[in-house]
């Protein structure tokens, strides 16, 4: 086995939503969520951070090319979720919270469809 390497990447992006689940009633989102279940929402400045860890290419020295990994991140990440309102634009968050852990969630199954299939 050769050398293994972990390439990281951060990306930025803003979007607003608002924290409200389908399941409860509005006392118990007004009760979970407090301010971030205002009806008109509220925004964020989001920063993602992806790992990759792979075995180096004996013959190209990387993992994964740099320039790949942005656009990966650009079509996954930034094209989906940056200036979009969670709620109302991306059909993924119709039937779940937007909360943190739900975004991560959603990226994390994006990224997965755009990096390269040799990229574990």
């Amino acid at each position: 086995m050769g050398h293994i390497a972990y390439l990281r990447r951060k990306e930025t992006f803003s979007a607003a939503h608002r924290l409200h689940s389908p399941h409860l009633t509005e006392e118990e989102n007004k009760e979970l969520y407090g301010k971030c279940n205002n009806p008109n929402g509220h925004g964020h400045n989001y920063t993602v951070e992806i790992t990759i860890r792979g075995e180096v290419d004996p013959h190209t020295g990387m993992v994964m090319n740099l320039t790949d990994l942005k656009k990966c991140m650009g079509v996954a990440i930034l094209d989906e979720l940056d200036h979009k309102n969670l709620d109302l634009d991306v059909p993924y968050f119709t039937n779940c919270p937007s909360t943190t852990e739900m975004v991560a969630v959603f990226i994390w199954n994006n990224i997965r469809k755009h990096l390269p299939k040799d990229v574990p």
